[in-house]
Order: C-alpha cells, then sequence, then structure tokens
C-alpha cells in the first residue's frame, strides 16, 4: 500500500463525518452568506477551531465569484488549496544528522508504539539508531521499549527502575558519540501536563542533551492521539511552554472523526506535524504531507 493510500484509508472516518455536513452545505444553490455560513459550521463539525475554520472560508471568498454554485468540486478543489497553504505555511522538520529525538507526551498517547515505528523509519533510511529508555517510572516501561527495539532491530540502552531518566540520558549519549549513532531516541515517562514536577525533569534531561552533545541536531516531538481532537491542544502548549516543541507525531488518525483539527493545530501553534500514525504495523508510521492529508479529506 502506497503512502498516500495509508493517509488516504486513515482519514475514512474524518472523511465519512466532513461528507455528511458538506452534504447540508451544498443543497444551497448560490455561493452568498447563508452557504459561507454553512460551510463554517461543516468545518467546525470536522473539529476545525472556529476561529481557523472562518479564516479559511474568508480566504475562500476571495477565490471564489458570488453566483450559483454550478460545480461542487471547483468549490472543493479551491476549498482544498486554501487548506493546504495553511498546512504548507509551517516549515517542516528537516532530520539532519547526527540528531537526538525527545519524544514526549501525556500517558497513553502511544508514545512506547510510536518510538519503535520511528526506529523503523530511520533504519529504513539507512541510519543507524539507539533507543534511550528514559521512563524509568513506570514498571515494565523499559521491557517494553526493548520489545519494539528488538522489532526494529536497534539497540536500547536503560537502567533500574527508578533510576534518574537524566543519567540515562547521559550515559546513552557517551555511547552514541563512541558508535556514531546517527539517531538518538529518548523515550520520556508518560505525565499529566499539569505536573509541574514532571515538566522540571524533562528540562533537566533537555538542558542534559544540549551540554553533553552540543554538535548534535536536538528535536522534541510531541506525541498526540488524534482521537481527542481539539483537547490535544492544551498539552502542545503546557510541554511548549517547558521545552520549545519542535514537531507532533500524531498517532491514531485511523481511529478519529476529527482529523481536521490537523488544521487548528498547525495554524494556531505554528507546529508541524512530523509523522502519523495509520495503523498497528511496525511500518504505520508516515511521513506528513499536506497535499495527502487534505486529498484524504474529501
Amino acid at each position: 500500500m502506497s503512502i498516500f493510500s495509508k493517509i488516504a484509508k486513515s482519514l475514512q472516518k474524518t472523511k465519512n463525518r466532513i461528507a455528511d455536513t458538506f452534504a447540508r452545505v451544498f443543497s444551497i444553490d448560490r455561493i452568498g452568506e447563508e452557504f459561507y455560513d454553512e460551510l463554517t459550521d461543516a468545518l467546525v463539525a470536522s473539529d476545525i477551531s472556529y476561529s481557523v475554520a472562518s479564516d479559511i472560508v474568508e480566504n475562500l471568498r476571495d477565490e471564489m465569484i458570488e453566483g450559483s454554485v454550478k460545480d461542487k468540486n471547483e468549490v472543493i478543489t479551491a476549498l482544498k488549496n486554501v487548506i493546504t497553504n495553511k498546512l504548507l505555511e509551517v516549515d517542516n522538520v528537516e532530520f539532519e544528522y547526527p540528531c537526538v529525538i525527545m519524544v514526549v507526551g501525556v500517558n497513553g498517547v502511544g508514545k512506547t508504539t510510536s518510538i519503535g515505528k520511528l526506529s523503523a523509519y530511520f533504519t529504513s533510511q539507512k541510519k543507524s539508531v539507539t533507543i534511550v529508555a528514559g521512563d524509568t517510572f513506570r514498571a515494565a516501561a523499559s521491557d517494553q521499549l526493548t520489545v519494539w527495539a528488538e522489532r526494529a532491530n536497534v539497540r536500547v540502552i536503560k537502567h533500574n527502575e527508578g533510576a534518574d531518566p537524566s543519567a540515562v540520558v547521559y550515559d546513552a549519549i557517551a555511547s552514541a558519540k563512541a558508535k556514531n549513532t546517527d539517531v538518538l531516541i529518548i523515550d520520556t515517562a508518560g505525565r499529566l501536563h499539569v505536573k509541574s514536577n514532571l515538566m522540571e525533569e524533562l528540562k533537566k534531561m533537555t538542558r542534559v542533551v544540549e551540554r553533553e552533545y552540543g554538535n548534535a541536531n536536538f528535536y522534541k516531538l510531541i506525541v498526540l492521539d488524534a482521537t481527542t481532537g481539539q483537547n490535544a491542544i492544551s498539552q502542545v502548549d503546557a510541554f511548549d511552554e517547558a521545552i520549545s516543541l519542535d514537531g507532533v507525531v500524531l498517532t491514531k488518525l485511523d481511529g478519529t472523526a476529527k482529523g481536521g483539527f490537523v488544521v487548528s493545530l498547525c495554524e494556531d501553534k505554528g507546529l508541524p506535524i512530523v509523522f502519523a500514525g495509520v495503523g498497528e504495523k511496525l511500518d504505520d508510521l508516515v511521513e506528513f504531507n499536506a497535499e495527502d492529508f487534505v486529498d484524504g479529506l474529501f
């Protein structure tokens, strides 16, 4: 299955929801205020924030001529162009090596699974990868990570349960330097974004990377569960304030009808979606592509 096919398939629930709401929009036979009001409501129903939906509609107005809605496809094409341009306004992450990738997020979003898939992605790019088991608090967390490391055929560095996560990072950096590792992926403990003491731990780990591995490119990615929709925005705010995020890994895109929130996330927060999870298999993590994503919505 091609990358586009995977994205299109994963967006089917969102696409169905949009199709249902758009049917009402295109029952209006003229492009005018009623049409644009209904269109705004349809976009909001797909979990795009009201402010971003309103902006999209205003941009569409500039593209369309007032009059009869003679060709639904013409309107859809113009709308897709407007949304795609919004997604492309955000600069994507371009990985340069050697690099360190710190993966953060709240409990239950799929960080461990995403790290396994990220490892497989980079090894498919012919890069050497080491995983750092920085979640030393959750029972069996490092064991679960080891299973994914074995599936992806990469090294994993871990300490005993309860160890200082920053110490694990320190040792992993020394090992990465010695072995000229291309990609060091740091797992972190799942945490509620309101827990300030846990955020301080992330800051400490960040300082260790910056101090001990200054010549590496450092990327901080937050994993978000797509099924939470707009509720994920508050998670982004908290983590971004603590460690300055670089991008998003979106999981469970295939299980949600709320895929439209991606547009709001990019527009409001200025963060790119770097990868999207589109299934359960090891290779079901794909590079996010704005054009493919928007094509999958309509």
